[in-house]
């Protein structure tokens, strides 16, 4: 038993009460357009918006590998955009996705959701085209989530994995 609950989906509906936190896995390169991130964007501008601003200001700011930025897109709804994967292609060093990167953002998102009283909700992330495998994440999630008392709940979409 992981403690994580699945439930089939959009992680972008969560239909529990109380606070919330859509989690998901960005690039360290400010692409946005593939994937989970069109379901955000197609219900709220913001998180997308600030995403693109946290890069193009990355200079000054904490952008990259690790990093979490929580974006407020309704009164109990945030969006935590976690980078942790590094480009978007799979080449020479392998697949996109950063484990380390993950778990390091997983581990900032939960003091974020603790302090909000949040739970989290997610589909299925750094599996999609970040190309990684569930079964580095899910323990990822139970340890620096699922252990600290955070209640998480994974989509899956009806329609396949994406």
């Amino acid at each position: 038993m992981s403690g994580i609950s699945y439930v089939r989906g959009d992680a972008t509906v969560p239909s529990v009460k109380g606070v919330k936190v859509i989690a998901h896995v960005c690039n360290d390169i400010g692409g946005w357009g593939k994937g989970f991130v069109l379901a955000l964007s197609r219900r709220w501008p913001e998180p997308e918006a600030a995403y693109r601003a946290w890069h193009r200001d990355r200079a000054a700011n904490d952008f990259g590998l690790g990093a979490v930025q929580m974006v407020r897109v309704e009164r109990y709804v945030w969006v935590a955009n976690m980078v942790g994967q590094r480009g978007v292609r799979t080449g020479s060093k392998g697949v996109p996705v950063r484990y380390e990167a993950i778990g390091t953002a997983l581990g900032r998102l939960a003091d974020e959701a603790a302090g909000l009283g949040a739970s989290v909700h997610m589909p299925r992330i750094g599996c999609g085209l970040a190309g990684g495998k569930w079964s580095r994440i899910e323990p990822l999630i139970t340890e620096r989530l699922v252990e600290r008392g955070i209640a998480v709940t994974v989509y899956d979409h009806g329609e396949g994995p994406g």
